[in-house]
């Protein structure tokens, strides 16, 4: 049996986590987020 996990939700669930612990860490989270999206994006990595 193989588990097959994405990527992107991982990410999405650990931002959606931090937010809720952390309110302030939004926009840090978000830019984050949005980083390793396009880093990800510019090494031919799909979501």
């Amino acid at each position: 049996m193989t588990l097959h996990l994405e990527l992107a939700p991982l990410i999405s669930l650990g931002a959606g986590i931090g937010i809720l612990v952390f309110p302030k860490l939004l926009n840090y989270i978000v830019a984050g987020y949005l980083i390793v999206l396009g880093v990800l994006g510019l090494l031919g990595h799909s979501f």
